[in-house]
């Protein structure tokens, strides 16, 4: 169905849509009260323009949509089917990990307390997560040193001869012996609640009641115990700064931008304490307001088995709050409120998020800028180049036996691939194995149209090869009057570097930033080329199969390609398949099918004659 039948029939539903491009791949996904009208919005003259969905609408070759029963079901649709996709017009969250949680089996008789990545309906106790993962660590450390729980899984009756090396090092007053009983592991295990609920506070001044209690009996050594649980407690919260008399587990989020690039940081405020913090970055995101990346930066962050807390704190606002707050409510068991303060202690919180968003989002841009420099000027110093090279062009020649020789073209711009401006040659010109002619035919190709048509030209040209393939690149440029675009060819054995300047080639210390980066290039070039070698031998090959058939010529292998879809369903295809496709006969189908299961040859055992069979 073409695109337009398909926009004529969206209903009047809820529900996702999924824009494909040319290629099949997904560019976008989004959700929609109605389908109908918010898809039809893209691709009527009237609505307003703006460069990132003008380019969107360009690129839309195909449509799929998924109908739901209401929008917050597609509001979960979406954020799961960008996590898949990853869009290109989809503001992704580009963060893989996954942050832990503390589990508490209170569904056992004697609980352990273990590491667990995803929440379950088990009957055991839950608390995190944590914010970055060095912090589940340090609270399982402390909480093990603190609190003598089991860490073994096997049954307790009370029963055992012996005790593990956990009791020698007092981690664990063995249960499993009957040493300790079970009110007094129950209250071990009571205390453990407590400081995972961040009620430390009031542990530290039980604590402190109990060693004076063990002191005054003359019990020292308990009162030597319970003097260092203290001080582990005294040390926990003193890192964790107080920045909220309110005990509410709140998340603050601010966001900061600059050009196409954006930085969320993220607090984590529980029990009042700040316990932790973490900066996200996004790039292209040009056209999109701050409010619309924090739509997406909390569908996605919340999306993938992150609790919610009681409130989220946004420093801009987002559009559908009710929707996207039921969405957070439902993940997280209990009601959760999105809120954008305008003054008071809560705006300031926010101003704090957003301040260090702008900090972190300084140093990200940098120390990329840095990197990207740092190349940039041991590639001039190196090669002896007149300027900083911004964009390098990387080329190389692929054939096999002298078949199917094809060019290949890769952009180094500013520290990263252009994978954008990439080309690849088919080689009309040359005729057998010639590395020479063929890069001679690719680089006239290039530049000459590049002249033609006053397009960008590289700062410096990066060919894969020797002393020949340097020459050649060379004699190009000059009969265009581009002898002032510098050359440099990379051969593969030794890593040497040709120059126009030297008869030596140049030998770089291979942990150099310039080598790198130009071996970097030279194999994404030879890459390319071979992958286009690859897929035009495929295509040979394919089509060698069914020209191997009598009577089959360009028009009829054409119409089985496309019918049936590939060679191989064209041999598997039974007669009355083949004589349905387009200009096939039913004694050509017939022909065809012979052709590919001919009879078996069986010999006959003793007289030395053969019969065939079916």
């Amino acid at each position: 169905m073409a695109l337009d039948e398909k926009l004529a029939r969206l209903p009047d539903r809820p529900g996702v849509y999924i824009y494909k491009d040319a290629k099949a791949q997904v560019v976008y996904v989004g959700k929609a009260a109605s389908l109908r009208s918010r898809v039809r919005s893209y691709f009527q003259e009237s609505r307003p323009h703006d460069p990132k969905t003008d380019s969107l609408v360009r690129q839309i070759a195909d449509l799929e949509y998924i109908v739901t029963d209401n929008e917050l079901e597609a509001l979960m649709l979406e954020a799961n089917l960008v996590r898949k996709h990853r869009p290109r017009y989809n503001i992704i969250l580009r963060d893989d990990k996954h942050y832990p949680f503390l589990k508490l089996t209170t569904n056992e008789d004697f609980p352990r307390l273990l590491v667990a990545r995803k929440v379950r309906d088990d009957g055991a106790t839950y608390y995190g997560p944590f914010y970055p993962a060095t912090a589940m660590r340090e609270t399982l450390r402390l909480t093990r040193q603190l609190f003598p729980l089991r860490t073994c899984s096997i049954t307790i009756d009370g029963r055992l001869e012996r005790p593990c090396i956990q009791y020698a090092i007092h981690r664990c007053n063995a249960p499993c012996t009957g040493w300790e009983t079970r009110e007094g592991y129950a209250d071990s295990v009571r205390r453990v609640k407590i400081f995972l609920e961040g009620k430390d506070e009031d542990l530290a001044q039980t604590l402190t009641k109990e060693m004076e209690l063990a002191a005054a009996e003359m019990k020292f050594e308990r009162a030597a115990v319970l003097r260092d649980q203290i001080q582990s407690l005294n040390r926990v919260r003193e890192r964790q700064k107080i920045i909220s008399v309110d005990e509410l587990d709140q998340d603050v989020l601010g966001v900061v931008r600059q050009g196409g690039e954006a930085c969320v940081e993220l607090f984590f405020v529980r029990k009042g304490r700040l316990v932790g913090q973490e900066a996200f970055f996004f790039d292209k995101v040009q056209g999109w307001s701050d409010g619309e990346i924090l739509s997406a930066f909390v569908r996605q962050f919340y999306g993938k088995n992150v609790t919610p807390p009681q409130e989220i704190l946004l420093s801009e606002e987002i559009a559908e709050t009710g929707l996207l707050a039921e969405f957070l409510s439902g993940l997280a068991g209990r009601r959760v409120s999105l809120i954008v303060p305008q003054r008071g202690t809560r705006r300031e919180f926010v101003a704090m998020a957003e301040s260090n968003a702008a900090i972190a989002l300084q140093n990200h841009l940098l120390s990329r800028g840095n990197r990207t420099q740092l190349v940039q000027e041991d590639l001039q110093r190196a090669l002896g180049l007149a300027g900083l090279p911004n964009r390098i062009e990387g080329y190389d020649i692929s054939h096999i036996q002298g078949t199917e020789q094809v060019g290949s073209l890769v952009v180094w711009d500013n520290g990263a691939m252009k994978k954008d401006d990439y080309k690849r040659y088919k080689i009309k010109t040359v005729a057998g194995a010639d590395d020479f002619a063929s890069l001679r035919e690719m680089l006239t190709r290039r530049f000459s149209r590049a002249l033609e048509e006053e397009g960008i030209l590289p700062d410096l040209v990066l060919i894969d090869g020797g002393r020949g393939q340097l020459n050649v690149g060379v004699t190009v440029l000059a009969e265009l009057g581009l002898d002032d675009i510098p050359v440099v060819s990379l051969a593969k054995q030794q890593e040497e570097v040709y120059r126009t300047d030297s008869l030596e080639p140049l030998v770089l210390d291979p942990t150099a930033p310039a080598l790198q980066t130009l071996q970097k290039i030279r194999d994404e070039a030879h890459r390319f080329a071979i992958t286009y070698n690859k897929t035009l031998r495929a295509k040979r090959a394919l089509q060698s199969v069914l020209d191997t058939v009598p009577g089959v010529g360009p028009t009829i292998r054409t119409s089985l390609l496309k019918t049936l879809g590939s060679a191989r369903r064209v041999r598997e295809a039974s007669v009355a398949e083949l004589a349905a496709v387009p200009k096939v006969t039913p004694q050509m189908a017939q022909r065809i099918y012979d052709h590919f299961h001919p009879p078996a040859v069986v010999s006959e055992p003793g007289n030395g004659e053969e019969r065939f069979t079916q």
